[in-house]
Order: C-alpha cells, then structure tokens, then sequence
C-alpha cells in the first residue's frame, strides 16, 4: 500500500456557482482527482455553471448535486473558489451558509482562495483566525474579526486560505496534506 494515492477514498465537495474564477475551480478538481480523491461540484441548482477566465466568461463544469442535497458526512474536505461573482452569490443562499458551517463544526477541512473567504466572513468563521485572501477584501476579512496575513497558503485550525490564482500549487497542496493527515474518511 505503500504506493497508494495520498487522498485514495478521499471525497471531496467543491462549492461553486455561475462566476467561479475558472483556475480557482478546475486545478483544485485536477489536483485534488490525480491524488486519488473523489471530488464532486455541488451548486445553487442542478444545471452547468460557466466560469469567468480572466476578463470574460469562461468553460462550463458540470455540476453533480445541488447545494442543498449535499450532506458533511458524505465529503472529507469543503472547497470553495473564488472570483468575484460566485462567492457574492453564495454568501445570500442560506444553504450554502449552512453548509460551510457543517464542515467547519465537523473539524473537516474548509478551503477558500480568493474572494471565496467572504463566505467564511457570512459563516461566521473569521473571528479570531488567521486569514488571507484577495487583496481587494482584506478590509472586509479584517473587519469581521480575522488576523489578515498576506501569504500564498495560510492554515489555521481546519481552515485554509490563499489570495489568488497564482497561489493554486500552494493552496492544492496544502489541501492534499491536510486531507493526508486528517484521519477517517468520510463514508
């Protein structure tokens, strides 16, 4: 076994909806699914969401749940991708709120790049953490409560954070290791 997939039976939910920075969604599922992890796309309703590349919209992904029929105990670890538009849409979907807030209550790894610690920020999670994120929401992370540091990755407890596409080898990583680390998969 010594060769096995770090994150073999590893489940893994991403969290995203029309908007998502499309680097920010598809090399966390790349990464995440060569080291051996399940991964799934839950959002808002059951129909592809397109991403924004850059400076206009981007591919399409397929979405395989919707937000609200996906459960914590199914799912080792939360990731949620940022741009500017997607996080904005799913901090008002109390759904999606509820379920950041199962993860984290479940000491199970939450993960949010870019502008996605905003829904950290509306899940009541920043209080008192270390954090980073886009440089354009630093106030608004700093103001609900949270130590902003301005690092690639920065892990503090069960929860992690980057600030930018350019962050994704560190953030990926730092998902991989805490899901290697972590102990039971989910069922």
């Amino acid at each position: 076994m010594a060769n096995a997939s770090p994150l073999s039976s590893r489940r893994i939910l991403i969290m995203a909806t029309n908007g998502f920075e499309q680097s920010e969604l598809e090399v966390p599922l790349e990464r995440l699914s060569e080291a051996g992890a399940d991964v799934d796309v839950a959002s808002i309703e059951m129909a592809e969401i397109t991403g924004w590349d850059k400076d206009d919209w981007g591919d399409d992904v397929e979405v395989h749940l919707k937000i609200a029929d996906a459960k914590v105990d199914d799912y080792d670890a939360l990731v949620l991708p940022g741009g500017q538009i997607n996080p904005d849409l799913l901090r008002v979907d109390k759904n999606a709120i509820a379920l950041i807030q199962a993860f984290a209550e479940a000491g199970k790894p939450v993960a949010a790049i870019c502008h996605a610690p905003w829904l950290l920020i509306e899940a009541g999670l920043a209080k008192g953490r270390s954090m980073t994120s886009y440089k354009s929401i630093r106030t608004d992370v700093a103001n609900a409560g949270a130590d902003v540091v301005d690092e690639a990755v920065v892990l503090d407890g069960n929860i992690i954070t980057s600030r930018c596409p350019d962050d994704l080898p560190a953030f990926c990583d730092a998902i991989v290791e805490a899901l290697a680390e972590n102990r039971v998969p989910a069922e």
